[in-house]
């Protein structure tokens, strides 16, 4: 009598966490694209992604735990905060969502703007090292505020404000090394639909 309800919530969760990084990824994938008319600038990039974020939480916050980011489902795996078989369906969804949601945006580009679809790169001066080790630093401290911030011991209410904060944070500084991922998944999607891994192994380490 219990498979009933509990499929139900696992499958709401499911959906929660594909939907959400679907939107995301468009939301702020999109916000990057270089429109001849008006080139984007990092803040505007930060912002939107801020945007996005405190949007993606919103919406899965009850349903999923607010995860929308393979890193920080592996965070709440290794912290024995959710189970193996939940955290491996959790990333499929989310690689998933986020690959959908990297072809809606290109399939409603113009072709001469969507170019590389907001793939992350690694300036041509930024050596691997510095380029993982910066992706680390944005990661940990955006896995960090998800903790904190979903911790009912410490924080109460919703987390998305804190955690957008934290995603615009290192879009401020990350998009001048590697365009910013600290979500595998916002890498995964527009790499998928444009079929470019370059330097996309760099962007999985976190």
């Amino acid at each position: 009598m219990l498979m009933g309800p509990l499929w139900t919530a696992i499958s709401k969760a499911l959906f929660a966490e594909f939907l959400a990084t679907g939107l995301y990824v468009f939301f702020g994938v999109g916000s990057a694209l270089r429109w001849p008319s008006a080139l984007p600038s990092v803040l505007q990039i930060a912002i939107t992604f801020n945007l996005a974020t405190a949007m993606a939480v919103q919406v899965t916050w009850k349903a999923s735990g607010a995860h929308v980011n393979p890193a920080v489902t592996l965070a709440f795996l290794v912290g024995s905060q959710i189970s193996l078989p939940r955290a491996v369906a959790y990333v499929a969804a989310q690689l998933a969502g986020a690959t959908v949601g990297a072809a809606l945006l290109y399939g409603v580009t113009p072709g001469d703007i969507r170019e590389t679809l907001g793939v992350n790169v690694v300036r041509s001066s930024t050596s691997t090292g510095q380029a993982v080790t910066v992706e680390l630093v944005l990661t940990l401290q955006l896995v960090l505020c998800v903790l904190a911030s979903t911790d009912s011991r410490q924080a109460s209410g919703s987390p998305a404000t804190m955690i957008g904060i934290s995603v615009a944070l290192g879009h401020l500084i990350g998009i001048y090394f590697t365009g910013c991922s600290m979500n595998p998944a916002r890498s995964f999607g527009p790499a998928v639909i444009i079929g470019k891994f370059t330097v996309h192994w760099q962007e999985q380490m976190m």
